[in-house]
């Protein structure tokens, strides 16, 4: 009960968000649209949300404003088929370990996404300062959507409320002011890409959506995996790099010639595991055909 309403709160906000005219409607009738909802134990979907986005013009014209919203200059690129393209993303931020990330591949001059959450944005002092930074670090750097704010950890709700959901990552574009439309949705690896939906079951239904809305939404191949008590990296420097030699080795991409590594921001924020970022990145330039990328050079990705 208290995820139905927390999250039901979450979703009125955003509904105001989207929905200014609705807010008189709203603070009137908040008071008993809550006694409801607490006087009813059976799950129904958020009736804010059951219109057809496609008949909702607010949101049409909200959709077309982000659509709008300046790019970054775009840089002519041409895949070579004797490379292999490594897509580095960094998730979660902006948290401890978001300027070391930023700092360590500025110095290696190599190119990398990071997936932010906006309402780490607002919740970290110097939040807008790092935002800022990756957003106008492109064509090096590409930031990109994470949501707003990463279902709270909910993942089974937020999902199987596939509207919320999507006016959550709507929200989450236009807080951290995102110039491309790319997604990775928070705790599941689904893909849309061009002509090409792959997601698990319980993800389908906002992955049609972000793909009708024009929204790339970018997987991963690969994990560094991370210790959840300390947020400390899990497999070696040399360990992660035999993972990627061995995955191009038995075709094990999404996308033959190309993988995508997940990790965290927050597991370089001190500095023997900062050395292990810069470690696996030194390995991976040693071989002459690996080129990193941003994710809006992923093959299939929309433009």
């Amino acid at each position: 009960m208290s995820i139905r309403i927390r999250y039901l709160s979450s979703t009125i906000f955003n509904y105001m968000y989207l929905n200014k005219s609705a807010f008189r409607w709203i603070t009137m009738g908040l008071l008993g649209f809550f006694g409801f909802i607490s006087c009813n134990n059976t799950p129904k979907e958020n009736v804010l949300f059951k219109k057809d986005l496609k008949d909702d013009s607010a949101k049409k014209a909200y959709l077309i404003k982000i659509g709008n919203a300046p790019k970054p200059t775009e840089q002519p690129f041409v895949a070579d088929s004797n490379k292999l393209y490594v897509y580095l993303t960094f998730d979660d931020g902006p948290q401890p370990g978001s300027v070391t990330c930023f700092n360590i591949c500025k110095a290696e001059g190599i190119k990398a996404t990071f997936f932010m959450v906006a309402l780490h944005q607002q919740r970290k002092r110097d939040g807008k300062q790092i935002v800022g930074m990756i957003r106008n670090g492109y064509p090096q750097f590409l930031l990109a959507n994470h949501s707003y704010d990463h279902t709270m950890e909910h993942y089974q709700y937020f999902y199987q409320h596939p509207d919320m959901a999507f006016d959550n990552f709507v929200r989450a574009q236009d807080t951290l002011q995102v110039p491309k439309k790319f997604i990775r949705l928070p705790g599941n690896g689904g893909w849309v890409l061009q002509n090409q939906v792959r997601t698990s079951h319980l993800v389908s239904a906002v992955a049609h959506r972000l793909d009708s809305a024009g929204f790339t939404v970018i997987g991963w191949d690969l994990e560094w995996n991370f210790n959840h008590k300390n947020a400390r990296p899990v497999q070696s420097p040399e360990k992660l790099a035999a993972q990627v030699d061995s995955a191009f080795s038995k075709h094990n991409e999404h996308i033959r010639k190309n993988i995508v590594i997940l990790t965290h921001d927050r597991m370089f924020q001190h500095a023997e595991d900062s050395s292990s970022l810069v470690k696996f990145i030194q390995i991976l330039k040693q071989n002459p055909k690996y080129v990193f990328e941003t994710v809006d050079h992923y093959p299939g990705a929309k433009k």
